[in-house]
């Protein structure tokens, strides 16, 4: 239950990248799968890489994933940045 309450919280975060300009690397999907592995790593990460279960998890769990899910989308935006990756101008 908790690894579904890391992935909903990356998924949360990952909708902010619209305010910034699409440099990711990868475009959108690559910001959406830079906040979807963060949070589940950091939840792992802090949970000694286990997966609590449904009576275990609590509104916590699910604040565990946003460092990681934005560091997860800043890695990706600077290896797109790094690449030189053009922004679309519309």
């Amino acid at each position: 239950m908790a690894m579904f309450a890391w992935v909903m919280m990356g998924i949360a975060l990952w909708h902010f990248a619209i305010f910034i300009p699409d440099r990711f690397w990868g475009g959108i999907v690559g910001a959406f799968l830079g906040a979807l592995i963060g949070g589940v790593l950091t939840g792992l990460l802090l949970n000694g890489f286990s997966i609590p279960g449904e009576h275990e998890t609590h509104v916590l769990q699910a604040l565990e994933a946003v460092p990681g899910a934005v560091i997860g989308m800043l890695l990706v935006y600077y290896e797109g940045v790094r690449r030189k990756i053009p922004v679309l101008e519309l």
